[in-house]
């Protein structure tokens, strides 16, 4: 366990969020940066403690009761061991639905000493916004989020401003479950008759989102949630995608009806035998398959984006607005990219100030070469050149001869908030081919990338970061400025050194060895002056 330092001037505090939910209990513990107003994800730990499970008189359980006590005594010891300075924790559908529970709340007060609040359907909605604006970067269009829960299902319309509707509807995966689903295989009929009945439950919720969309508005659709995660990862194994990490995942509608009547197929021993899904998610997969099925007819769209960040970040947003951290609610939106890569480049040791040096030189570059190295037209190569500029040398703490191969590695399996699985992916191509050998069809970091524009985008921005990290060579800047012209086939560099006696010999070697690459991928001679 990692434990908070003792230095005086250490700035960081350590936050835990629990969500007390109709499947499962979940904690979270995230460190607080308020130098860089955001926060990293330390620890998460959940249970099954299935309090969705009640008795004919509605109550919760005791055997459920008891299992979220001992739940959260385990909790308990975890905050302690990461010296956490504040806890907050909410309760949800399971909870505010039960007649006893409120009495659980008390029982939880006396026995851990946790104050739990409990929250409605529209407070979990707002608070599950919070949560995604904190991991993706949205762009200024409206959205629509849904949150499959166990009890609940949540619908925010919001943009990355404000929310325009924030709703929530009785039926979810486990609630779906228990009053619907026995061991018989599904029937056709059977399946229409629950599309039908979640329909229904949804209609209030979609009919106000739908209302309040300007006419002709599209909207991107943002799923949380272990359902949609679960549901994801079923998806990317069976189109035989390389090992994926959920946040920024996209699949397609077409891709969800696949995978949702696979499972229709199967018996329920043959569900439970699937190695990714967990015994209760197997129990409870189909009934969430189709909320989100349903859903995205209602909304007629086509594909999604997943967020692994929900309820629980949402508290910790919420708590640091309420504490003056952030100036408002979509503060930590507007620089969620530019917040994580510094997060990541910092854990590694990276040198900033170089960094910010490689980055100036790197778009000196971009700027310099448009429509000849590359034809970035909407800047997104050089947005992720930019984070690559920032990461490419964190491989370097592990192993300094291949640190551009442990770069890839590490960037590939960071949270890199705010950007796309795809984009992560091609980031650390960008890392992993701005040196030593061009991409090869076998290479596990070529294969990642899934469409040719991504394939181009790395071939392009990887042969501006070589270039760039070839006149990097020395811990103080050596070069003022980069004069590039292209004479028939001819790529021409003119280094201009920062101090007119400095000797520049090393920095004109280092660059004139990228000749191969350029010649490789442009078809273009390097001569460098």
């Amino acid at each position: 366990m990692q434990n908070k330092s003792n230095d005086p001037s250490l700035k960081d505090i350590f936050v835990a969020s629990i969500d007390i939910g109709t499947n499962s209990t979940h904690l979270l513990i995230a460190q607080i940066n308020e130098d860089l107003k955001s926060f990293t994800i330390k620890f998460t730990e959940k249970s099954t403690t299935r309090l969705g499970e009640r008795d004919e008189e509605g109550n919760l359980r005791e055997d459920a009761i008891q299992r979220v006590l001992t739940t959260l005594k385990r909790f308990k010891d975890y905050c302690m061991s990461y010296n956490v300075d504040t806890i907050l924790a909410a309760a949800t559908s399971a909870v505010r639905e039960s007649p006893n529970g409120r009495d659980l709340i008390s029982r939880i007060k006396d026995d851990i000493g946790f104050d739990i609040e409990l929250i409605s359907g529209v407070e979990e909605a707002r608070l599950i916004y919070l949560g995604v604006l904190s991991g993706m970067a949205l762009e200024d269009k409206s959205y629509v989020i849904i949150d499959i829960g166990g009890g609940s299902t949540e619908l925010i319309l919001a943009n990355n401003q404000e929310t325009k509707a924030l709703t929530s509807s009785r039926v979810g995966a486990v609630r779906l479950k228990n009053d619907f689903f026995d061991e018989n295989q599904l029937s056709k009929s059977r399946v229409n008759f629950l599309k039908t009945f979640i329909k229904g439950s949804l209609e209030p919720a979609v009919g106000k989102i739908l209302k309040r969309l300007e006419k002709d508005e599209t909207i991107s659709l943002i799923a949380t949630s272990g359902t949609a995660s679960a549901i994801g990862n079923l998806i990317a194994y069976e189109l035989t995608h390389t090992k994926q990490k959920m946040q920024g995942y996209i699949f397609s509608k077409n891709n969800l009806e696949m995978i949702l009547q696979k499972l229709i197929n199967m018996s329920d021993s043959e569900i439970r035998k699937v190695p990714l899904l967990s015994e209760r998610r197997a129990e409870i997969i189909i009934p969430g398959a189709l909320i989100l099925d349903t859903s995205m007819d209602m909304l007629k769209a086509r594909e999604l984006i997943l967020s692994e960040r929900a309820l629980r970040e949402g508290l910790v947003v919420d708590w640091m607005i309420r504490k003056g951290m952030l100036q408002s609610r979509f503060s930590i939106q507007s620089n969620v990219r530019k917040t994580t890569v510094l997060h990541q480049a910092q854990k590694f040791g990276v040198d900033k100030l170089r960094s910010d040096k490689i980055t100036k030189l790197a778009f000196r570059i971009y700027e310099q070469t448009r429509n000849i190295l590359h034809n970035d037209q909407n800047d997104k190569g050089k947005n992720l050149l930019w984070a690559a500029c920032y990461l490419f040398n964190c491989g370097k703490q592990i192993n300094l001869s291949a640190y551009h191969k442990h770069s890839w590695y590490l960037i590939k399996n960071f949270d890199l908030l705010g950007y796309s699985q795809a984009e992560t992916n091609i980031i650390a191509s960008i890392v992993r081919y701005h040196r030593k050998s061009l991409p090869k069809k076998r290479h596990e970091s070529w294969q990642s990338l899934h469409t040719k524009e991504d394939k181009n985008i790395v071939l392009e921005m990887s042969l501006i970061l070589r270039l760039t990290a070839a006149l990097d060579k020395r811990p103080d800047p050596t070069i003022s400025s980069i004069d590039i012209k292209l004479i028939n086939d001819h790529l021409s560099f003119q280094l201009i050194p920062s101090n007119f006696s400095q000797d520049i010999l090393l920095e004109k070697w280092s660059l004139e060895s990228c000749s191969d690459a350029v010649k490789e991928l442009k078809d273009l001679k390097l001569i460098v002056s």
